[in-house]
């Protein structure tokens, strides 16, 4: 049995309904708009890759040129579907490929379809984005096969560890190594700035900065290489990657295409932490948490990255507060319990008294809020210091604390974070704390039971408390507003500003969604 907290019911109640409150204008907010992302993501459901080798420019992915087509020609307020399917309909164009070398071609003339001409190319549209769908279902039902005939790690947490080259080609050894010393889940973070990017890289790259780029080729390389260790250690290796930033929807439906298992995936880690727009943002996570959902991919959220610019104690409620608003969101997009790896943090000040006890606290909380979620552990980074040995018994307490509280996913700490991009022998000693860790305590949550009215009881309903306080301030006030005012991670994001607004699109009546609509069963 887990080692659990006995919170108020009510107040718990009272949680979820105010943030069930505060999120439902964003929901409404991203249903009627579209962006430019999507309606790309639509094109790369329905079969579209490649670029177009424009001189001068590189190679732009064709979606992007369809799209910026489409929408000086017609706009795209009715989406790109109904122009694209349209000329395919009616004979101006053989087919998808087709049509994007007449935009590359210059002689590409769209309309938007009425009257029987709209439902043709409406059918057409549902029929080539439902076959990508059909791929997504079936790379499901092959995730399901391998870990019913390779199995799941043994135990929990499960350790998730990072690769970060900048190469595919040397990630898949350093991958395929972390996995046979123990590692279940394989982060190949992304490029230094490529959330920034308004389009998807093509191919296999190798030019990454302090990362590798998230392209459909990288997808299938890493995931292939992990297949095989898989049938190696007879255990399957999960693969993980970003799908936030400019492009969340288009990365969201290649990761589904390509079986990844999990995806990072925050409501509003864009916004805060790379100046996204908030309109663009939350149109774009609903899309994508779609396409996680019916893909079986498990999210991790991104509240750990509030404690690298907030106190951890004094803000510990506003990721809470950002927790349940993600769970919310989540569920609206049909994502299930067991696919919300939300995320916090061990980033309490070493110096602070009783600062492990605290860390306990906040870990249970989330534990009790979030029983059946996969929570994600992330581990201390703020205040390491440099100082190795200091590090790395920092990290040793971290696991503890996950072993203890029953996290879903560890993140594997670095005693040299800070410091260097860690070397293959860091990984290794990281390794070993958590393998010694979870060898010699993992059966302690079966003991461990903080009394009722003891510290870590009080700091937990005290967390709580502040949290509900928070979401009644967002309800009245509105969370667009909660946000520019600096309420998540002391940074403040106006709704009118940010990166990527040009990209954002007032829907028309008539808009043609065919994958959302399909994904929601209304096709």
């Amino acid at each position: 049995m887990s080692a659990r907290l006995t919170l108020d019911p009510a107040l718990v109640a009272r949680a979820r309904e105010l943030a069930g409150l505060a999120a439902q204008p964003v929901i409404d907010l991203a249903t009627r708009h579209t962006t430019v992302s999507v309606e790309r993501a639509v094109l790369r459901l329905a079969g579209l890759e490649g670029t177009d080798p424009v001189t001068g420019e590189g190679e732009i992915p064709w979606v992007n040129r369809v799209v910026d087509v489409v929408r000086e020609q017609v706009g795209l307020e009715h989406g790109v579907a109904l122009p694209v399917w349209h000329a395919i309909a009616s004979g101006a164009a053989a087919g998808l490929q087709d049509v994007a070398e007449q935009v590359g071609a210059g002689t590409a003339r769209f309309e938007v379809p009425v009257g029987g001409d709209e439902e043709r190319a409406r059918e057409a549209a549902l029929a080539a984005v439902g076959a990508g769908l059909d791929r997504v279902d079936a790379a499901r039902r092959r995730r399901e096969e391998l870990v019913a005939t390779h199995g799941d790690p043994p135990r929990r947490p499960w350790i998730y560890l990072i690769v970060a080259t900048g190469d595919i080609y040397e990630d898949i050894p350093q991958a395929q190594a972390a996995a046979r010393a123990g590692a279940d889940v394989i982060a190949v973070i992304r490029s230094t700035g490529q959330s920034l990017l308004d389009y998807v890289p093509e191919g296999a790259t190798r030019t990454g900065y302090a990362g590798t780029y998230a392209t459909q080729e990288n997808f299938r390389l890493m995931r292939a290489a992990l297949d095989d260790v898989s049938a190696e250690l007879g255990r399957y290796v999960r693969l993980t990657n970003y799908a936030s930033g400019l492009c969340m929807p288009e990365i969201a439906a290649l990761a589904g295409l390509e079986r990844l298992d999990m995806m990072l995936n925050d409501a509003m880690y864009g916004i805060l932490f790379r100046d996204i727009n908030p309109i663009r943002t939350f149109v774009d996570q609903r899309f994508s948490r779609m396409v996680h959902a019916r893909a079986g991919i498990i999210i991790n959220t991104g509240e750990d990255n509030y404690l690298t610019t907030a106190d951890a104690v004094d803000e510990a409620h506003t990721v809470t507060v950002s927790q349940l608003l993600n769970e919310r969101f989540a569920r609206e997009a049909g994502l299930e319990d067991w696919q919300l790896g939300l995320g916090h943090a061990f980033e309490i000040n070493p110096t602070v008294p009783d600062s492990f006890r605290l860390e306990l606290a906040h870990a249970m909380l989330a534990r009790a809020l979030f029983p059946d979620a996969p929570l994600k552990w992330m581990p201390p980074t703020k205040h390491m210091t440099g100082d190795v040995f200091g590090g790395y018994l920092l990290d040793g307490f971290f696991n503890l604390a996950g072993a203890l509280t029953d996290q879903g996913i560890l993140l594997v700490g670095m005693m040299t974070e800070a410091v260097v991009t860690p070397w293959l022998s860091d990984r290794d000693l990281a390794l070993r704390n958590v393998r010694y860790v979870l060898d010699a305590a993992g059966g302690l949550t079966e003991d461990f039971a903080p009394p009722p009215g003891g510290f870590i009881d009080r700091r937990a309903h005290t967390v709580l408390s502040e949290a509900v306080a928070l979401l009644e301030t967002i309800t009245a006030d509105g969370l667009l507003p909660a946000i520019a005012q600096g309420t998540f991670g002391i940074t403040k994001r106006p709704a009118d500003r940010g990166k990527g607004l040009d990209g954002v699109v007032v829907k028309a009546p008539g808009h043609l969604d065919p994958a959302t609509e399909l994904m929601e069963g209304r096709a």
